[in-house]
């Protein structure tokens, strides 16, 4: 088992019952969806998340936190949790719920 399947096998449980939830193999990894919208996804081992942008600043700020960068850019809005910041299932979960509490806010696609 990958890094990857391991983790994602680990995040369904926290979406499960959500709504519009969905999955898509992106960035080489999967990427989970809310009504269309990327919410959080998988990247060797690490999680990437969605946020506000206007919180980007200070999500980088914490512990085991960096920018999404998988081509070279990083992207805006988004980062990236290594593994030692979701070590925990209350750790994952909780970095899972910012992101839905973000992506609950867009308009479904």
């Amino acid at each position: 088992m990958t890094n990857d399947t391991a983790l994602s096998e680990r995040i369904r449980p926290v979406l499960a019952r959500r709504k519009g939830m969905s999955e898509r193999k992106m960035f080489g990894g999967v990427c989970f969806m809310i009504n269309g919208n990327m919410c959080v996804g998988t990247w060797k081992g690490s999680l990437i998340v969605r946020l506000d942008k206007s919180e980007y600043g200070r999500m980088l700020a914490e512990p085991h936190v960096k920018p999404a960068d998988m081509n070279g850019r990083a992207m805006r809005g988004w980062v990236l949790v290594e593994p030692a910041g979701i070590e925990s299932d209350d750790d994952l979960a909780a970095w899972v719920e910012r992101a839905v509490k973000f992506t609950d806010s867009l308009p479904a696609k």
